[in-house]
């Protein structure tokens, strides 16, 4: 099994351990919050420079109508990237970079993002909401 979806699955279980001891270290969506290490703004520029409103609608990109892909409205609330993916903020930037190491076979190309880029890009989907 490649390594990002062993660290994935790590991540996973921890957090699933510390919800069973109380509060809400479980919830993706206030992880992303939290987390994400990046800059909105310019995360907001790449998503546009890369075209990601082609395949996808993006709140705060105009020309984002894509329906190839499903709408990134709220993505900062959803618990999974692609539906199989525990949505937190490293896990979004390595799907950023690399989709299909942790979802092979999926739809979603690889677009040359840097993993600096991917960390803007993911820290402008965590704070949609």
């Amino acid at each position: 099994m490649p390594f990002p979806v062993l660290l994935c699955r790590a991540v996973w279980s921890v957090a699933l351990l510390l919800a069973a001891c109380g509060g809400d270290a479980a919830d993706p969506t206030r992880a992303t919050a939290v987390s994400a290490r990046g800059d909105a703004a310019l995360g907001l520029r790449l998503l546009t420079q890369y075209q990601c409103g082609s395949c996808h609608v993006i709140p705060g990109v105009s020309a984002a109508r894509g329906v190839n892909g499903p709408s990134l409205q709220a993505f900062g609330k959803r618990s999974y990237i692609a539906g199989r993916v525990p949505n937190f903020p490293d896990a979004l930037a390595q799907w950023l970079v690399a989709p299909a190491s942790l979802v092979p076979g999926t739809a979603m190309p690889s677009m040359g993002v840097s993993p600096e880029e991917a960390q803007h890009m993911a820290t402008y989907l965590g704070q949609l909401e």
